[in-house]
Parts: C-alpha cells; structure tokens; sequence
C-alpha cells in the first residue's frame, strides 16, 4: 500500500465524494417525495390511479437501476429527449426509489390501528383530517426502520452511476485505476469513502429507530 499515492488521489475523491453526496441527497428527496404520495393514493384507493400506481410500483422494483439508466440515457435520444448524465441518474434514482419508498410507507400506513381510524371517523373527522393527524404521522414513524434500509439501499446504488460515466465515488476509483494501475490503494479509498458516508448514517437511523420506538412502545 503506497500512501503517497492516496494523498495524491485525495482531490479526486474529494470531487467525486461531494458528487456522490449531492446525487444521493436529491435523489433521495425525490423517491421520498414520490414514495409518499403514491403510498398516499394506494392507502386511500384514489380511483384511476390504483392500477397505475401498483404497476409503476411493481415495475421499478422488478427492473435493475442499470438496465433503467441505459434506457434513459441510450434510448430517449431515439425519441428526441436528451438528458444528461446527471440527469439521468437522479432520475433513475428517483423513480427505483419511489417504489422502495412506496412499498416502505405503505407497510407503515398499512400498521396505523384500524380502531384509531374508526375513533376519528365517529369524531366527525373527514378523509384529509384522517390522513393528516391520525395516519400519515403514525405512519411515518412505523416507516422509519423501511425508510432506513432504503435511503443506505439508494446511496449504494449510485455506484451504478460509474456505467454513464458520472464521476462520483466508484467511477473515480475505476479512472484511476485504469490510469496508474493501483488497485490496492484506489479500491481501499473507495471503501473508506463509502464508509465515511454510510456508517454515520447508519447510527443515526438506529438512534432515530430507538427514539421513534420509545415515543411509540415506551422501551
């Protein structure tokens, strides 16, 4: 392990470490955002969407992120649309993790206590108030553990991101890799890099989960 040649790297991880950051941090707002809303519409059975959505959800979890990125970034140009490679990934960041989120607040809404539903309903309460006091924030924290696993899911799979040549983390690694042939200490910098954003957030979701389990259970 040559540790002249990490310091000499550090510049270009620092670039793709921020990248990858970004990325993740937008793509993930986005999945959140849709995930909920789709979770939302299928909870309370918005007519005409049903179908629509349970397809939507079905397909971005039964199609790999790679084959999603390749259609997006090789395909749509045929039919005039063409966006660019960060475009592309935050797109199909979005739109695979949607569905995860989908499927992870749909388990949490699903939880809610029927009895609590039916207590609001004889308070005279109607479907939005329901859906603002009683569901969606009992919901959200039944969805934590789910939310969790998918926001450490989605930050791994930037890494595909490297096949449209977006210079986040891995494709960083793989440049210079393929530049100074040291796969040693270029492969040892792209686990510390993952590690220093994963891991953090790893403690954070495990203490939100305790405190969130307290507020909810009392242990």
């Amino acid at each position: 392990m040559d540790w002249t040649i990490i310091q000499q790297s550090l510049p270009q991880f620092a670039h793709g470490f921020g990248l990858t950051l970004w990325l993740s941090f937008v793509g993930i707002m986005g999945a959140v955002l849709v995930g909920l809303l789709v979770s939302l519409a299928q909870y309370w059975r918005v007519k005409g969407l049903q179908h629509l959505l349970a397809g939507y959800v079905a397909f971005a979890l039964n199609t790999p992120l790679l084959i999603q990125l390749f259609f997006l970034y090789y395909a749509f140009p045929v039919f005039g649309v063409k966006l660019s490679a960060v475009t592309c990934g935050i797109v199909g960041l979005i739109f695979l993790g949607g569905g995860y989120m989908a499927e992870g607040f749909s388990g949490g809404f699903a939880a809610v206590p029927k009895r609590q539903i039916e207590s609001a309903v004889a308070l005279g309460m109607v479907p939005k108030q329901i859906a603002r006091y009683v569901v969606l924030p009992q919901g959200l924290a039944l969805s934590v553990p789910a939310l969790a696993a998918n926001v450490i899911f989605l930050i791994k799979e930037t890494s595909i991101f490297a096949v449209i040549a977006i210079p986040e983390l891995t494709n960083t690694a793989l440049d210079l890799i393929g530049l100074y042939y040291r796969s040693n200490e270029y492969l040892f910098m792209l686990v510390i890099a993952y590690a220093l954003i994963l891991i953090p957030l790893i403690v954070f979701f495990d203490w939100l989960e305790r405190k969130v389990r307290y507020g909810a259970f009392g242990n």
